[in-house]
C-alpha cells in the first residue's frame, strides 16, 4: 500500500533525479500539489454511504499505478544497491 506522503517526496526525488525541473511546462511543486490532490481527495461509496481513502491510492487509477511503479523504482535501488555491495545478484519477475 502506497504511503501518501513518501510516494510525494518519491514521486519529487525521481523527477528530479530524471532531470526535470517541469512536466509539459508544469512546476514539479504544482505536480506534487495535484498528486496530493488526486490522493488525498480520493471517494468512494458502499453501501449508499460515502467514504474518503486515506491511505494509498484508488485501484485502477492511471495515476495510482505509475506512482506505484515510481515508488517500487525508489525500493529498488535501495534493495540494488544493497546487493550490488554484498556481490549479490538482483532479479525481479513481473
Amino acid at each position: 500500500m502506497l504511503l501518501q506522503e513518501e510516494s510525494l517526496d518519491i514521486l519529487t526525488e525521481f523527477l528530479l533525479e530524471h532531470g526535470y525541473t517541469k512536466v509539459n511546462s508544469v512546476p514539479i511543486d504544482a505536480i506534487r500539489k495535484l498528486a496530493r490532490l488526486v490522493l488525498a481527495e480520493n471517494v468512494f461509496t458502499y453501501e449508499k454511504r460515502f467514504y474518503r481513502q486515506v491511505i494509498g491510492g484508488a485501484m485502477g487509477s492511471a495515476f495510482t499505478l505509475t506512482l506505484a511503479n515510481i515508488f517500487m523504482w525508489k525500493r529498488e535501488k535501495r534493495l540494488v544497491q544493497q546487493q550490488l555491495n554484498a556481490n549479490e545478484i538482483y532479479g525481479r519477475h513481473v
